[in-house]
């Protein structure tokens, strides 16, 4: 835990008692601040025995106090939260976690990862290439564990943070000495209102670096083209990095290899655990933030080689008689199946689950190396008659079936891949898609243990 020892006597308002508020209540006790706690939910409030429950919307707000509201309430569109609309009319500060955390270790080296699309396997990548070059360093934040969760770190740590948009909407004093967007797509615009709202949100990550600190910045949207030159604007040192076109600097990746100012770095054929053409963006950013931290080209290029991915996200499990298996349960719509999909050849793909609006339609145009697909759960049938002059396709029912039958076509066809990318949420069968991942790499590893043995 991080004790929030800074702010020792202040009164702060925890809003929302979700994983982070909770890790905020404790961290403010253990501080000695004066800790109000308050949870729409009649549910999350019980049970926190002395933490004083106060409506926090009713307070007599004071300049002097802290306001630190869970990521995912509304703070400003559509409408903010009544609680957040009385703290700022009182002038009290609206702030979020990621200061407090920054705050309480000032002598911390942080990185700070945000971005539509492949922000917690960056994460991830970064935190293991620094360990694996000696750097202590620990991934958190909306990756998993809140940051006021973790033990203080000890000198020369480096701390790695996934940011989401919700989070980054709450920071005001958050310098990150290596700040990275990856990319931009349409995604939560409920909160934010349009593009340029979510755009705004994810460029606070930067809004407090100088000329110090290094901006990575992914140049293949047009999104990313503008903040790169906004960040030059203001003086910061910016480094771009790109997929499928050169860059006259920075880091670019071509036919599978990795770039560093024109001159080749590394072969991400030998990353195993970074599958598809979507990772390359992932492993190049990765590598201009440890070069900027200052690990050298050949220690990076081994480590991003020993990754072995990310748990549940095209996740290699292992391999016996010529198949592969790969658990890719957090696909939970088609557009992420999608990018499994391309990622490989020679398919035995096992989709289904709870379906979600739109069915398999993004999908569908990256099904070329599918040989069969093992349909399971509730979406089996509609799936069927989507997949029907596509792809051949057999009713499995469960998981554990799904795998046993991909399997036994596999292994009889040569090899292949048996590949986990459901396209559904898991709520028919599973409480949450991690248990669905942890299924199937129970079924992958007692065939590779069972046919292993023969070999």
């Amino acid at each position: 835990m991080i004790p929030l020892t800074p702010f020792s006597g202040r009164r702060i308002g925890v809003l929302g008692l979700g994983k982070s508020g909770l890790a905020t209540v404790r961290a403010g006790l253990a501080g000695g601040a004066e800790v109000l706690a308050w949870d729409d939910s009649a549910e999350r409030r019980n049970g926190l025995g002395d933490v004083r429950m106060t409506d926090l919307a009713g307070l007599d707000w004071r300049p002097e106090d802290l306001l630190v509201p869970a990521p995912g309430i509304p703070l400003t569109h559509p409408a903010p939260h009544p609680a957040i609309a009385a703290a700022m009319a009182a002038g009290a500060t609206v702030t979020g976690d990621i200061d407090l955390y920054q705050r309480c270790c000032p002598d911390t080296v942080f990185v700070g990862i945000t971005g539509t699309n492949g922000k917690s396997t960056t994460t991830a990548l970064l935190a293991h290439i620094l360990n694996q070059c000696g750097r202590p360093a620990v991934a958190a934040g909306n990756i998993g564990t809140p940051v006021l969760e973790l033990e203080p770190p000890k000198p020369g740590a480096i701390q790695v943070l996934e940011l989401s948009s919700y989070q980054l909407d709450l920071t005001r004093s958050f310098r990150p000495d290596v700040g990275v967007f990856l990319n931009l797509t349409p995604d939560h615009l409920d909160r934010h209102g349009d593009m340029a709202g979510y755009l705004a949100a994810k460029e606070r990550m930067f809004a407090n670096m100088t000329a110090e600190g290094r901006c990575i910045v992914g140049v293949d949207d047009s999104y990313g083209v503008e903040l790169a030159g906004r960040l030059r604007e203001r003086g910061l040192t910016v480094i771009e990095v790109a997929v499928g076109r050169s860059l006259p600097e920075g880091v670019y990746v071509l036919d599978g290899r990795l770039y560093e100012d024109g001159l080749s770095v590394c072969d991400l054929s030998r990353a195993q655990g970074l599958p598809g053409a979507h990772n390359h963006q992932n492993a190049a950013v990765a590598w201009a933030a440890e070069r900027a931290l200052g690990c050298a080209p050949d220690a990076i290029a081994r480590a991003i080689a020993r990754f072995p991915g990310l748990a549940h996200r095209i996740e290699r499990i292992g391999a016996v008689g010529g198949v592969s298996f790969y658990n890719d349960s957090k696909a939970t719509n088609a557009e992420a199946a999608a990018k499994a999909l391309a990622a490989f050849g020679d398919i035995h793909w096992i989709a289904g689950g709870k379906p979600k609006a739109g069915g398999l339609a993004a999908a569908l145009p990256f099904t070329g190396g599918v040989r069969r697909a093992y349909l399971i759960g509730e979406a089996a049938q509609d799936f069927a008659a989507e997949l029907d002059g596509v792809t051949d396709t057999v009713g499995c029912g469960t998981l554990a079936n799904a795998v046993e039958a991909a399997w036994q076509d596999a292994r009889q066809a040569g090899g292949g891949t048996v590949l986990l990318s459901p396209a559904c949420a898991s709520f028919d069968q599973f409480p949450n898609f991690e248990a669905r991942g942890e299924a199937f790499r129970a079924a992958a590893e007692f065939i590779i243990q069972r046919e292993g043995a023969g070999e």
